[in-house]
């Protein structure tokens, strides 16, 4: 009796934006909007997002797995609608999930923060409210993205 198995560990794909990575990092870094009031309270945080998108790029869903607060994972979603139609799905899927996560941060002239900076950046940190999945979370067909880092 002769058996033989076949597996993949991985399978590879092209980068699934319409341009590639550094076009997708270069599309965020102009289309994240980080709001006034956000950078009034100087927020900083993390938010991980999953999206769904169709054959023609189009976002079907999209999904907040875990964010800091949802005041730091709005422009992040913002962002992410605009990229409506500039996904690429593997031909043989008629839906693909993609995780990405996106974070701000403060630019700190000479990497120093002054005293004020630091009770408002504090602050704003003791206020937030997390958002995480309560339910478990399939990932078999997911592909995760490069992180999204955003300053102001």
């Amino acid at each position: 009796m002769l058996t033989a198995a076949y597996s993949r560990a991985q399978q590879t794909m092209a980068f699934p934006f319409q341009g590639g990575k550094d076009v997708m990092m270069d599309f965020f870094k102009k289309n994240v909007v980080i709001p006034e009031e956000l950078k009034k309270t100087k927020a900083t945080g993390t938010a991980v997002l999953k999206f769904t998108a169709d054959p023609k790029g189009a976002i079907e869903k999209i999904v907040v797995y875990y964010a800091d607060d949802y005041t730091i994972a709005v422009p992040f979603i913002d962002a992410l609608k605009k990229s409506d139609h500039k996904w690429i799905i593997p031909d043989d899927e008629k839906l693909h999930d993609f995780v990405i996560s996106f974070t701000v941060n403060l630019i700190m002239p000479d990497g120093k923060a002054s005293a004020a900076t630091q009770k408002q950046v504090y602050d704003s940190y003791r206020q937030r409210k997390p958002i995480w999945a309560s339910n478990p979370v399939p990932l078999d067909m997911t592909t995760l993205l490069p992180a999204i880092i955003t300053t102001y």
